[in-house]
């Protein structure tokens, strides 16, 4: 199949394979759009099933950063690169070094920065054979704390600020005693879960891996359920903070909750999900908007700015989402709908 045939081609401007023998390394970038500015989104590694798969994973993420961007009022383009491996175990420096070299092909037009699987140290080893490399060091945090130019912090606390926001608007009322399940116990997953606990939310969680289960159960008092569980808990709130398609055919009948709202990259399996959750009174909090995060805290750092202003622009997440709910229920519209309405006119608008 041709990439131009793809199923979730859309009308990216560049897609770029490459495979260093020596290494090992397996990547693919894919820019997306470049109308606001050079493409910027994270580099993910995972173990893929194959490369259909991560084909598919990457033209859709890329596209998710366009929308990201715009929606958070940012000068900048959409892109995303994966490599197909498993980070525990077949990720070495010399593949990170060869990612560098792939993204330095592209000239500028992707930046990379950061996501699953890699981290802030691979993005430093990449940034020793590529100017493009973004998310190595920050100057501060959006809470003051140290700052090590990993964006998961700013993702956790936006993703938070959203899901506040959308509790407020769908449940009207506040965090204390609301139900949370939380799919993914990630980088971002996890924080999520400290600031929900804090607040005073009850979590369940799940998440591949059995010593962030054991972690957050001691932590957060969450309790513990298995992956098939997840998605039917009488909850409040549903939480996906792993990998993408969590809202498909299969689990919508499951969810009980109302409000959904968590820090995966598209989660919605298709984009027609989005009116069958509008069908079950569920309210959808658009994944490129509440999980801007990341990306507002890189594009501060590179511009020089403050960690004030960096707090500020992370709590205006959830106005936006405020935005999207007011508009969309005006007009009769799924918010994933109207989100791409607005994303599209701002991205598309130089096109």
């Amino acid at each position: 199949m041709s990439v131009f045939d793809h199923a979730a081609y859309d009308k990216h401007e560049h897609v770029a394979f490459y495979h260093d023998v020596k290494s090992g390394l397996k990547a693919i970038i894919a820019v997306h759009n470049t109308n606001l500015g050079p493409s910027l989104g994270g580099c993910r590694m995972w173990p893929y099933a194959n490369s259909s798969e991560a084909l598919t994973d990457v033209l859709r993420l890329s596209k998710g950063m366009s929308y990201k961007s715009a929606m958070a009022n940012l000068k900048l383009g959409g892109g995303k690169s994966v490599i197909i491996g498993d980070p525990r175990k077949e990720k070495t420096a010399d593949m990170m070094l060869a990612m560098g070299d792939f993204v330095q092909s592209l000239g500028g037009k992707y930046i990379s920065a950061e996501d699953s699987g890699i981290s802030v140290s691979d993005l430093k080893t990449m940034s020793q054979r590529s100017d493009y490399i973004a998310g190595t060091q920050a100057a501060y945090r959006y809470d003051g704390g140290p700052a090590d130019g990993n964006p998961a912090p700013s993702t956790a606390y936006g993703v938070f600020m959203g899901l506040k926001a959308s509790v407020a608007y769908g449940l009207k009322t506040d965090l204390n005693g609301v139900s949370v399940a939380i799919q993914g116990l990630g980088h971002v997953g996890y924080r999520l879960a400290e600031h929900l606990h804090n607040a005073g939310a009850k979590l369940y969680v799940t998440d591949i891996y059995p010593d962030n289960l054991e972690q957050a159960k001691q932590q957060f008092n969450a309790t513990v359920v298995s992956p098939d569980e997840i998605f039917a808990l009488d909850v409040d709130v549903f939480a996906p903070c792993a990998l993408g398609s969590a809202i498909n055919d299969q689990t919508i009948d499951q969810i009980k909750a109302r409000v959904i709202a968590g820090a995966a990259n598209n989660q919605l399996a298709e984009e027609r999900h989005g009116q069958a959750l509008k069908d079950k009174g569920i309210l959808y909090a658009p994944d490129y908007v509440i999980n801007a995060g990341g990306v507002i805290d890189i594009y501060h750092q590179r511009q020089g700015s403050s960690a004030q202003a960096l707090r500020e622009h992370l709590e205006g997440i959830g106005e936006t989402l405020n935005e999207i709910y007011r508009k969309a229920e005006q007009q009769g519209l799924p918010t994933n709908i109207e989100a791409n309405k607005i994303a599209e006119q701002r991205f598309l608008m130089k096109g």
